[in-house]
Order: structure tokens, then C-alpha cells, then sequence
């Protein structure tokens, strides 16, 4: 199911991306470079789970696509920033040279300012929305990728490298670094489609348990995944010194703990007052995926 709703949205999204840069009034060098990045393509987890929710709710998935936009834009810049010879210093992004590599540092990071600064114009300029939504979106949005969301688990994964951490420091670094995007994408669909706010709670409930999820599967997927399909050196994450669940713990405990946050998210989404199958489907994609 949910390989087909991939299939359905996310060369739209892709396309609804480039035309909007495409059509600022920006210099070409800039413009390129965010684009090639943009390009560069993935998953399109988040912008899917924004029409994911939006379906649940029986509304239209047209009303999410600048904010889904919006999001996958900053998480584009957040990928072209990590890739930075001061962050993680990554010659390849998804089999293609990073950004940096192909455009300079310094273009580089004017593109990632550009992704993050236009994410929230295209929010606040969203004519489909109501004032209130895009302050509310805006806000969430702001509050996800600002200092005290990702950017809060970047600098906490950067201090890790040089020091021990606890299972639960690693939580909370990953609940910030990958937990609070995906949390995003999952209330921004419940606030363009009006949800009650007994379900808005289940809803990040069950994104705290993705989110989570997400991320031990990407740390065993660095032992045992296919380097061609996940587009990065299998290994690289230990190899970097990064703390993983898997380094912490085992192999073996990791793919328990995926299990359980599976679960766990399957049974938020059991509460909720509407179809979940979409989205338990989504649940059963992150614990399988291979890239």
C-alpha cells in the first residue's frame, strides 16, 4: 500500500520543489545549487507522511504540498550542511557527490541558508491555509528545526563522537537530530486537515515512536545494508566514531528495540478515531526498508 502512495506523490513533490525554486528571482549559481541537491532525491518519507495524515483525515492532499515542500526543503539543507568538511565531511550523498564537492563550501552553505529561509516563506505565503494554520505550521516548523529541535541533536551527536553516552542520551539526541522532522510532517497534517486536538496528541505520539524507529533502522542498516542502496559506506557511522544503537548495545538488541518502537507506534495508531492502514503501513516500511 504504501509502495503505491510513494509511487502516486513523490515525483509530484519532486516537481513541485523545482518549480518553486525555479521560479525565484535568484541568482543561477544559487539556484542550481539547490536544485542539484534537491535532485539528488530519497525517500520523500516526510513530505509523504504530511499526505499520509491528510488521507487518514479525508482531505484534500493539494492543501499540504507547500508545507510538504517546505519541510523536505529543510531537510535538504540539513543534509547539505552535515555533508560539510567541518560537520561530517561526506564526499557522496545517495551515490553523488555532495554539494560542496560539486558547487564549493561556500555556495554550499548559501544553498542550505536558502532551502531553510525559503521553507518558511512558501508556509506563510500559502493562500489554500488560513492565518492560523500557516502560524501554527510556521511554529511547529520552527520549533522542529530550530536550536532547540534538530539543530539541538546535531551539536548533541557532534559532542558524542568524543564521549561516552548513555542509551537514553542516545535517544534524546536522535529524538532531536531525526525525531523532530518526522514528528513535523505528521501534526502539519493534522493541522492543515483540522484535526481534533485529542488526535493531534495520539498523532505525536505515534510520530515519537516513528521517529525513533527510523533511526535504529538506519544504525543497523550501516552494518548489514547494501552500500549501492543506501548510497554511503556501509560501516561509515562506526567507522566515524558515531555512537548507534547498535554500537551501544548489539546487532541483535538493536533489531529488538526496532521491534518494540514498531509496536509501539502501531498501537498509538490503534487509539485514533479514523483509518490508520495508510500509516501503519508507512510503520511496517520504515522496519523493512533497505536504503
Amino acid at each position: 500500500m504504501f509502495e503505491y502512495f510513494i509511487a502516486q506523490h513523490k515525483d509530484e513533490i519532486n516537481l513541485h520543489m523545482i518549480e518553486l525554486i525555479e521560479a525565484e528571482d535568484i541568482p543561477e549559481s544559487l539556484k542550481e545549487s539547490m536544485i542539484y541537491s534537491i535532485e539528488i532525491g530519497g525517500k520523500r518519507l516526510r513530505p509523504i507522511l504530511v499526505f499520509a495524515v491528510l488521507k487518514a483525515l479525508g482531505r484534500e492532499l493539494t492543501l499540504g504540498y507547500h508545507t510538504a515542500a517546505a519541510l523536505e526543503m529543510i531537510h535538504t539543507y540539513s543534509l547539505i550542511h552535515d555533508d560539510l568538511p567541518a560537520m561530517d565531511n561526506d564526499d557522496l550523498r545517495r551515490g553523488k557527490l555532495t554539494n560542496h564537492k560539486v558547487y564549493g563550501e561556500a555556495v554550499a552553505i548559501l544553498a542550505g541558508d536558502g532551502l531553510l529561509t525559503h521553507a518558511f516563506s512558501l508556509i506563510s505565503l500559502d493562500g489554500g491555509l488560513s492565518f492560523e494554520q500557516r502560524i501554527k505550521l510556521i511554529q511547529e516548523l520552527a520549533q522542529a528545526a530550530g536550536p532547540a529541535g534538530m539543530i539541538a541533536g546535531q551539536v548533541l551527536d557532534m559532542e558524542a563522537e568524543t564521549k561516552s553516552v548513555s542509551l537514553a542520551e542516545l535517544k534524546n539526541i536522535h529524538a532531536h537530530k531525526t525525531g523532530c522532522l518526522i514528528e513535523f510532517a505528521v501534526i502539519a497534517g493534522a493541522i492543515i486537515g483540522h484535526a481534533e486536538a485529542e488526535t493531534l496528541t495520539g498523532l505525536r505520539k505515534f510520530a515519537s515512536h516513528l521517529g525513533v524507529a527510523f533511526q535504529i533502522r538506519d544504525d543497523i542498516l550501516d552494518i548489514e545494508g547494501d552500500s549501492d542502496l543506501i548510497g554511503k559506506t556501509v560501516g561509515s557511522d562506526l567507522a566515524n566514531n558515531k555512537t548507534t544503537y547498535v554500537s551501544l548495545t548489539s546487532l541483535t538488541e538493536a533489531k529488538k528495540m526496532l521491534e518494540q518502537e514498531i509496536a509501539s507506534a502501531i498501537e498509538s495508531l490503534k487509539q485514533l478515531p479514523f483509518d490508520t492502514k495508510l500509516l501503519e503501513s508507512i510503520t511496517i516500511f520504515i522496519k523493512e526498508r533497505q536504503h
